[in-house]
């Protein structure tokens, strides 16, 4: 069973599960999942937890060592299993499958797990966990999804803002759902209960926004001029070099030409994108940005981008952060071609 983050409260307050899977990296939802999945179990009477990470070597027989043992003080126990590469090897798959067919008795089970690859998804390992366990996804609140994630938050402490202010507040958080909740927190320990006003929430709320260079290729993707700008600004004022941002831009442009080669000739665009390793909703932006730019500005793009490579490392004249703003602001101004 699948749920999402959101609806883990309501599903332990009639159910705990032999097994759980928390999959995703937002580390504010897995910090909060984790938590409650802590506090049902100890409610059920586990008072021991053991914890285990998976890293190069790990002996996975501890895991089964710890099945076959009992406690000495209580009569259920937590289990933890993260795994933050994703890939638990063959001993590590093999213990996951008897995990998932046979679940420990009396004992809760938390797999942590990052956001998988196609190979992890398509593996008997994890269809064997699927089967077995609660797979709680750890969804990453989208741009547009921020200010009522951010409302939701305030009314949990009486408070509300107008959308004025929810729009400020998810801006000046966007990308750093840790810092967000901190921000949400600090209004409700500085300001009592009711409507916030705006000037109350620009005197209290810092820019804690965090982005990376894939946010900043998706926001020129999708043309968000203003969102391009104020990346652009954050991982400037982060001390970001310019060739750790444009690599991504470079990863994330490259295969385009190609694409519009297929679109041209008529291909099948939907196989070109999988050959070129483009899945899910990734493809949908894809398209949007196909529509926008030419064969001729992909090209040039490509090009620009080569000649910022050798400004970043001193072979050519220019100043790299200037140029790589002038392309990516450049980009994000093209409008959809009819």
């Amino acid at each position: 069973m699948h749920i999402d983050s959101a609806q883990l409260t309501q599903h332990l307050s009639t159910n705990l599960a032999s097994i759980y899977v928390l999959l995703g990296e937002e580390p504010l939802a897995q910090t909060e999942c984790l938590d409650n999945i802590r506090s049902a179990a100890r409610k059920a009477g586990a008072d021991e937890r053991n914890s285990y990470t998976v890293e190069r070597n790990f002996n996975w027989q501890q895991i089964q060592q710890f099945g076959q043992a009992t406690s000495l003080f209580s009569s259920r126990r937590i289990l933890e299993i993260s795994i933050p590469s994703g890939k638990p090897g063959v001993e590590g798959s093999k213990a996951l499958i008897e995990l998932a067919q046979a679940p420990f008795p009396d004992v809760t089970t938390i797999v942590l797990l990052p956001n998988l690859d196609r190979d992890a998804k398509n593996s008997v390992w994890w269809s064997a966990l699927q089967n077995a366990a609660t797979v709680v996804d750890l969804k990453e609140i989208s741009t547009e999804h921020l200010p009522q994630w951010i409302s939701r938050r305030l009314a949990m402490q009486q408070q509300s803002a107008d959308p004025a202010s929810l729009s400020f507040m998810a801006q000046q958080v966007e990308g750093n759902l840790l810092a967000a909740h901190q921000e949400i927190q600090k209004l409700g320990l500085l300001y009592p209960a009711g409507k916030l006003s705006h000037e109350d929430i620009i005197a209290c709320v810092l820019n804690v926004s965090r982005f990376d260079a894939f946010q900043l290729g998706e926001s020129v993707l999708l043309g968000d001029t203003s969102r391009t700008a104020r990346i652009l600004q954050g991982l400037r004022d982060e001390g970001e070099q310019p060739l750790a941002v444009m690599n991504p831009l470079l990863w994330q442009f490259r295969p385009l030409i190609e694409l519009k080669h297929t679109e041209a000739r008529g291909g099948n665009m939907t196989q070109a994108m999988t050959n070129a390793r483009i899945y899910g909703e990734r493809q949908t932006l894809v398209r949007k940005a196909l529509a926008r730019f030419s064969i001729r500005q992909l090209e040039a793009t490509l090009q620009k981008l080569c000649d910022i490579d050798k400004m970043a490392k001193g072979v050519q004249e220019g100043d790299a952060w200037q140029e790589l703003s002038r392309l990516c602001f450049g980009l994000a101004k093209i409008r959809a071609r009819s």
